[in-house]
């Protein structure tokens, strides 16, 4: 609530009867309406634009001759642990590209230390820069089908539901759940009726996917083409386009946007990583990349900022007007989104903006509590006939559904590296089953070693993905060792690492720190013969048994289209 003297202060500056707190003079205004670019004054009052279209004195004036001023952009889904950085350290990384607003799901950390790590998330989002607010993690654990640090029901929930950064529920993972009115999830669907509720509905079709939004479900960001996306808004399912670093919609998605689709679309990362935000950028390259793909400019700068405010009811943002919120991204170029300067909350994105933060103390430290592992653990047992084998699909997190005929020792499966079939094991690492399975992957073009991950969405149990199995156990043992994160082992022998502490999610170290690491990790991957862009995230989503087809799990390999165990 605003208090009636700062008010007061607004609407004076507004008139002209005061000077603005701060003038941003000779930009170009992007007009959300029209397209137009118009010479035109910013005026801010403290954290608010309160004045446009005119002309303003300042108490400060900021020169941006040359430039063209767009509002901040919005991530309308994202889970921050994917960034293997803090919050604090993640708008260090993304606010210098214009993100001035991010909606996450901390999904993740709940998994591992259910409500101790949201409430992490709400103390971190109440001492940032930028805005980050919160949607209440739904299915912790996501299935039934695999072993979680935390379970949460809707009682957990509801005591954080009026906190001021939380908005409404995150994506609904289990939907057959939801179809089949399971009273788990009908219970959180009734708390939170209402509200924003985001989906995720991969290849929920037809009267399956009718009955998904009569819960009350808005949003979509797992749909991968633009069919199946044309029938999600068809329905009124607003699509969140995703570009990931590992799941990449964008290109396919681009045909959907346009000025009169525009209010129906929005843009999200899920899951990027410090590396592929340096290389690339963040809502800034998805931006850059549609219009490079014939996408309408204005349509595309809608969805960046507008729509996505709009969507999750932000009423305050995405527009640059008189009573909206100062998150101003100031480029020089419109098609190549080359951001130059950003104004989050009226405050000039640098180092002085981060200075005086208050520090969170970290959570979730030693929380990989598997016991030490033999190279006997990652042993697979041969099957008659054919085996079923997990297949990679490059850019995209569902997995095809093969058959292998796998060459043998005595009972014990081996790898084929002739057909690029190598072993996959995931170990519960939460201290409770003790679970191992291990099956077969395709698509990794490993030859020798192994790559291991403490981030194994959603549970987040130790994933190796390797050819032999003394650099299996050593890959593993490192990660329990040094308290989860990424490792690369040769010839038993680990040769490369990122320790991530904090949940065994994320890094306590600065993103730049952490975006060196991986460029080390990357490389040792791919002296092993790795082919694949983006390895240890690929390696996480083996493990997610809510995304086609074939998944595996500490409990064994799950057919994800019968949601049940091969």
């Amino acid at each position: 609530m605003t208090d009636a003297a700062t008010l007061a202060r607004r609407i004076a500056q507004g008139r002209g009867d005061e000077p603005a707190d701060l003038v941003i003079r000779g930009a170009r205004l992007l007009d959300l309406v029209t397209g137009a670019l118009v010479e035109s004054d910013i005026a801010l009052c403290g954290d608010t634009i309160i004045g446009t279209h005119g002309r303003y004195e300042g108490k400060v004036e900021h020169d941006a001759t040359g430039l063209i001023a767009v509002p901040g952009f919005i991530d309308t889904h994202l889970h921050v642990e994917s960034s293997l950085v803090t919050p604090l350290e993640f708008e260090r990384c993304v606010l210098p590209h214009g993100v001035t607003t991010a909606i996450c799901d901390p999904h993740e950390i709940a998994n591992v230390l259910g409500v101790e790590g949201i409430a992490y998330f709400l103390a971190c989002a109440q001492a940032m820069r930028m805005d980050l607010r919160v949607n209440l993690s739904s299915c912790v654990p996501a299935t039934h089908l695999e072993t979680a640090g935390a379970r949460l029901e809707a009682g957990d929930l509801t005591p954080m539901m009026n906190h001021p950064k939380v908005i409404g529920l995150a994506e609904f993972m289990n939907f057959p759940g939801v179809i089949h009115r399971d009273p788990g999830c009908l219970a959180k669907l009734e708390a939170f009726s209402g509200r924003p509720i985001d989906g995720h509905a991969p290849l929920v079709r037809g009267l399956d996917l009718n009955a998904y939004l009569a819960a009350g479900i808005r949003t979509d960001h797992e749909t991968t083409t633009a069919d199946e996306a044309r029938e999600k808004l068809a329905k009124g399912m607003a699509i969140l386009i995703r570009e990931g670093s590992v799941s990449k919609d964008l290109l396919q998605l681009i045909p959907l946007i346009s000025r009169d689709a525009s209010p129906f679309l929005a843009f999200c990362t899920d899951d990027r990583n410090p590396l592929d935000i340096a290389e690339e950028g963040h809502l800034d390259f998805m931006i850059r990349t549609a219009i490079a793909g014939g996408a309408d400019v204005l349509a595309t700068y809608r969805i960046a900022s507008l729509s996505a405010a709009r969507l999750y009811g932000l009423f305050d943002r995405g527009f640059i007007g008189p009573g909206k919120r100062a998150d101003i991204v100031l480029v020089d170029d419109l098609a190549a989104c080359s951001v130059k300067r950003v104004f989050a909350g009226g405050r000039l994105v640098g180092d002085a903006l981060f200075a005086d933060r208050l520090p969170v103390a970290p959570v979730g430290l030693g929380s990989v509590k598997s016991r030490a592992l033999a190279e006997t653990d990652f042993r697979a047992s041969a099957r008659s006939g054919e085996t079923p084998v997990i297949g990679v699909v490059p850019g995209r997190i569902i997995t095809e559904r093969l058959s292998m005929r796998l060459p043998a020792r005595g009972d014990e499966a081996l790898p084929d590296l002739a057909q690029d079939a190598v072993k996959v094991t995931v170990i519960e690492r939460h201290g409770k089953s003790g679970g191992i399975a291990t099956g077969f992957v395709h698509g990794f073009g490993m030859k020798r070693g192994a790559i291991a991950s403490s981030v194994g969405h959603d549970s987040h149990n130790l994933c190796v993905v390797g050819v032999d199995t003394a650099s299996m156990a050593a890959a593993a043992n490192r990660l329990i060792a040094i308290g989860g994160g990424f490792a690369v082992a040769e010839g038993g022998v680990v040769t490369a690492e990122l320790a991530l502490p904090v949940a065994g999610l994320m890094s306590d170290q600065p993103f730049e720190t952490v975006r060196h690491e991986l460029e080390d990790l990357r490389a040792a991957a791919k002296a092993l013969g790795v082919r694949l862009a983006e390895p240890f995230l690929q390696v996480a989503f083996l493990t997610l048994p809510v995304i086609p087809h074939l998944k595996i799990t500490d409990k064994g390999l799950v057919d994800v289209d019968a949601f049940d165990f091969v």
